[in-house]
């Protein structure tokens, strides 16, 4: 799973009848301070996410699949989700 950021979206007249109604979004992965890292990934959208919103997206194939209830469809990342806050607990760990 990735936390990334909405940075685009794509719009294709023809698409695979999979996807028909489907949004799809462009999302830039994230580090845990919130840079960017990467390449964009193209992921459908199934929580009506919108540019700028920080999402959670689950980047394999079979559990994107059974994310959007389509389990023969030819996907590879899916938004699951769309992150209020993230808290980050760093142990110091020493002597």
């Amino acid at each position: 799973m990735v936390i990334g950021r909405v940075v685009g979206s794509v719009v294709a007249t023809q698409k695979n009848e999979s996807f028909v109604g489907s949004k799809m979004l462009l999302v830039q992965p994230l580090d845990l301070d919130g840079n960017d890292y990467g390449q964009e990934i193209l992921a459908i959208d199934t929580q009506d996410a919108g540019p700028g919103d920080i999402v959670l997206v689950v980047s394999e194939g079979n559990s994107s699949r059974q994310a959007i209830g389509k389990t023969d469809a030819p996907v590879d990342s899916v938004i699951i989700g769309v992150v209020d806050t993230v808290r980050i607990s760093r142990r110091f760990e020493g002597r």
